[in-house]
């Protein structure tokens, strides 16, 4: 079972956000001993595109998976880092071109070419166009897969880029 907190920090003040996770962390591992999960989500102010882009790949997850609930950052931060043989037949993840701190400029590996942060956090124009959110998710994946991401894996990514 799992509970779904959303805590839109631009509504709240400061002291009511620490108190609200205060309370949360106190009831935590009660929850995780009855066999409860707890996944705290912060709001994630996307545009109704992007929103609706996440809701058809949660469809697609649901359709390929009937037990699927939701998307998993940390199952995406493992899908970003590990490394696999690529196309070009050498070892590389996603953090080999947008390196391990999506937070500063990084370099492509095989291009050399700066990539701005894929942290929304520091760069507002990420995660803004579910177009261009398709089309870099479909070529990196082949990239670094050799095919195209499942809706699980994409959706798993999105949700560790947002939490940068």
């Amino acid at each position: 079972m799992s509970i779904f907190v959303f805590l839109k920090f631009t509504n709240l003040p400061y002291d009511s956000t620490i108190q609200i996770l205060g309370a949360i962390m106190k009831i935590y591992p009660l929850l995780l001993g009855l066999g409860l999960t707890l996944t705290i989500s912060l709001a994630y102010d996307a545009n109704p595109k992007m929103q609706t882009y996440i809701g058809d790949l949660k469809i697609e997850a649901k359709k390929l998976d009937p037990s699927f609930t939701d998307f998993d950052a940390k199952r995406g931060e493992q899908i970003f880092s590990n490394e696999h043989i690529g196309k070009r037949g050498e070892p590389i993840s996603c953090a080999s071109c947008h390196g391990k701190d999506i937070t500063k400029e990084a370099k492509n590996a095989h291009t050399n070419k700066h990539i701005k942060p894929l942290a929304p956090s520091v760069n507002n124009e990420r995660l803004t166009d579910p177009k261009e959110v398709e089309k870099w998710l479909k070529r990196n994946f082949k990239d670094v897969y050799n095919r195209e991401g499942s809706p699980l894996e994409k959706g798993d990514v999105l949700y560790y880029i947002q939490t940068k």
